[in-house]
């Protein structure tokens, strides 16, 4: 028997102990009067005089995070809400009934007291019990130290307990509820109508990705777990709602990394009559508020990299290559040297010749092989928030070709520590070369390119109707909070991440090392 069954057999008979002294096991409710966060802010200035002559009373609830008796009377810590607050239980004033209760309390379990609030010999402030109501037990114990542990996943695998043991773990969570929030204001001040498509699609279209797939039954069709829902947002813009914003989840079949999680959660808007030019100067907008609303200031640390969200820069696909070309390829491209398949390729081979090797098919488009040249490069490079503008049609199924430029479109990332956070351009609505770039898609997929668009017969038809112009976005909102919060990997500020299923032994070792 391990020793968690051990606990487990022994608080099981505690239980059996509660109930014989008359309590009920899992009662159905507690009314309260405060809780733990708001006594500390409502109390915590008070001195033991104010306190006294004052005979607050209070009924709270919360969970045993530490016990400590001292024969006849003892102490113990509720937490709740992320806080702690100090009872002291007394046998002369609670009972010998509700002591009994006390001594057969551990740490974990949920219980409610009533009392008067106090402040001790050593000032802390306090609640002097007057009676004890017993809520639920922890079967299992608490480990002593849940933080720093060897098998970090199992903080991922039991959220719960992370939760409960790491307030910094809750601070993350409260900082992407706030996060959420602060979107839905700035978006729907500006005219903008929250709204939401479908999850379950027939074409997993809107961006170039792997999706899962799922069968309905009684249809029988077979649907994708959508990867984006850009082509549905764009509809409603040819339906005349010309400002629309999503807060989706969205789902890939993909890899998993410190960056990329299957299932993620995106925020998506489309603005009628607007071009990508336009949504930088929201990007920046955007950017500093939500920094100000979550962290209340536009700075903030990132892998020990200060990142200033007040501060963006702007630099084409072409002049981030030509800025962070190596030393040790030089001379660093031009202008003129991204005109050509022929002038790109000798880029290609020239940075292949003397850095890690860039994987180059020369069968794929120049356009694909600009973009591949760009990750090689530059893209590491982009730590401080920095919107990357002018992307190759070949990779830009969706944008609208620059006039000046037919082999370049209007699109931009946004690039901060490295990562790319968000995606942007001005919408193709041409019904005529929509149909024609996903012919292009569809011979890509025929070369073995999984990840290509798919034709989506209906998203034509409806731009035959008319789309007006309009700006896109969509724009990460996992990598967001990781940025905004320090936070390393996707799966600290998601709360149940995508992890692979562990064996028994696996589990049995992992109980063992905390």
């Amino acid at each position: 028997m391990s020793l968690d069954q051990k606990i487990f057999e022994l608080r099981l008979e505690k239980l059996k102990q509660i109930a014989a002294l008359g309590y009920p096991l899992y009662p159905h409710k507690f009314d309260f009067t405060h809780t733990v966060p708001e006594i500390l802010a409502g109390f915590s200035d008070k001195t033991g005089e104010q306190l006294e002559s004052a005979r607050i009373s209070v009924r709270v609830a919360g969970r045993l995070m530490s016990i400590r008796g001292q024969g006849k009377a003892g102490f113990a810590h509720l937490q709740q809400g992320g806080q702690r607050l100090q009872i002291y239980v007394k046998l002369d004033a609670v009972g010998e009934k509700a002591f009994q209760l006390y001594k057969l309390l551990d740490l974990g379990d949920h219980i409610g007291v009533s009392g008067y609030l106090f402040r001790t010999r050593t000032n802390e402030l306090s609640i002097h019990v007057d009676e004890i109501f017993f809520l639920s037990k922890d079967l299992l114990p608490l480990p002593e130290k849940w933080h720093g542990l060897q098998d970090v996943e199992l903080r991922y695998r039991r959220r719960y307990v992370d939760l409960l043991m790491n307030t910094d773990v809750r601070e993350v969570f409260l900082k992407r509820a706030k996060l959420l929030q602060s979107i839905r204001r700035f978006f729907d001040a500006r005219g903008f109508i929250e709204v939401e498509t479908p999850m379950m699609q027939p074409i997993a279209g809107g961006a170039a990705a792997r999706p899962f797939t799922t069968h309905h039954n009684t249809l029988d069709i077979d649907l994708y777990l959508r990867i984006a829902p850009e082509l549905y947002l764009k509809r409603l813009t040819v339906g005349g709602m010309d400002r629309v914003y999503e807060i989706n989840r969205n789902f890939r079949n993909e890899g998993i990394s410190t960056q990329h999680n299957p299932e993620f959660t995106m925020l998506e808007f489309y603005q009628a009559y607007a071009d990508y030019k336009d949504l930088m100067r929201l990007t920046e907008e955007f950017l500093k508020q939500v920094a100000l609303d979550v962290n209340g200031a536009t700075k903030t640390t990132f892998n020990d990299v200060e990142i200033d969200f007040g501060n963006v820069q702007r630099l084409s696909m072409r002049e981030a290559i030509i800025r962070h070309w190596p030393g040790n390829a030089a001379p660093a491209p031009t202008m003129d040297d991204f005109k050509s398949a022929e002038s790109v390729a000798s880029l290609v081979h020239r940075f292949n010749a003397h850095n890690q090797h860039m994987a180059y098919d020369p069968k794929e488009p120049a356009g694909k092989t600009i973009a591949g040249l760009f990750e090689a490069v530059a893209e590491e490079h982009l730590i401080q928030p920095t919107i990357l503008y002018d992307f190759p049609v070949a990779v830009s199924p969706l944008s609208k070709n620059k006039p000046d430029e037919p082999e370049w479109v209007e699109r931009f990332e946004l690039f901060i520590a490295g990562m790319e956070l968000g995606n942007a351009f001005s919408e193709l609505n041409d019904p005529v070369e929509q149909r024609k770039r996903f012919e292009q898609q569809l011979s890509e997929r025929a070369r073995g390119d999984e990840e290509a668009h798919q034709m989506d017969e209906d998203y034509v038809r409806a731009l035959s109707y008319g789309m007006p112009p309009a700006g896109g976005y969509g724009i990460g909102i996992d990598r967001l909070i990781m940025l905004l919060t320090g936070s390393p990997s996707i799966r600290d500020v998601i709360l149940f991440p995508l992890l692979r299923p562990r064996k028994p032994e696996e589990e049995t070792d992992a109980e063992e090392s905390q």
